[in-house]
């Protein structure tokens, strides 16, 4: 029997993700019972008629802080709904690099909890008391962390059992498996489009040929984005 991922988003704008949850592959997998998907508004924990989750920072400087008491409630009362406490995500631009090691460890996990951030971050009581685990989906800033969290969801997804409908489709994916490859060129109808054609080795029926053109494509495309990116 496949089991249930489950994902818990605590965010200010639950209404950001209803569009997303909606579309093909997430849709299949929510309504296939692979997937759960729940969304927990954080102003639920704010104890005033405001529903105030944010304040100046002390010492001063720009923007608003998320407070601690609504975030550290809001995640105790997420985490006490199963059995299964689950493994706590603070999207965060000061966290560890999303890379697919990261995806697939996090693939492992039953329940995930991912806290979204907004304005100028977290108390950093927030991490103290909770100890999330910090993870960052590149180096720049977003307005907040509802984008990072479907990036997380997306990315995770491919590898919860039974979601694709070809199982051999996150092997062949880029920075999967032991070298870490980008996927080589992939080609389908016409064979021919502006005068430019399918490579003759994909139509042969070689399979050993074409698994051996394949991995040399991979290797080529690694190394010259490797070679593009800035040190």
């Amino acid at each position: 029997m496949l089991q249930v991922m489950r994902f818990d988003v605590l965010t200010l704008f639950p209404e950001m993700f209803p569009g997303y949850l909606g579309q093909s592959l997430l849709k299949r997998a929510i309504d296939g019972g692979l997937v759960e998907v729940r969304l927990h508004n954080i102003r639920d924990w704010s104890d005033d008629r405001h529903k105030s989750v944010d304040d100046r920072p002390y010492g001063g400087g720009p923007g608003m802080v998320l407070m601690v008491k609504p975030v550290v409630e809001c995640v105790e009362a997420v985490r006490a709904q199963d059995a299964e406490a689950g493994r706590l995500i603070m999207l965060s631009p000061q966290g560890r690099r999303l890379d697919q090691s990261v995806v697939e460890r996090l693939a492992t996990e039953r329940r995930l909890i991912l806290l979204c951030g907004r304005y100028e971050g977290f108390d950093e009581r927030i991490k103290q008391l909770l100890s999330p685990e910090e993870i960052s989906i590149g180096d720049f800033v977003l307005n907040g962390g509802e984008v990072a969290a479907m990036v997380v969801i997306d990315a995770v997804l491919r590898l919860v059992p039974g979601v694709l409908g070809d199982e051999r489709s996150n092997k062949q994916d880029s920075f999967s498996g032991d070298e870490r490859l980008l996927e080589g060129a992939q080609y389908t109808r016409p064979r021919e489009f502006r005068g430019l054609t399918v490579p003759e080795v994909l139509l042969s029926g070689n399979h050993p040929e074409i698994a051996r053109w394949r991995h040399e494509q991979s290797l080529r495309r690694t190394q010259q984005r490797t070679e593009e990116r800035p040190t």
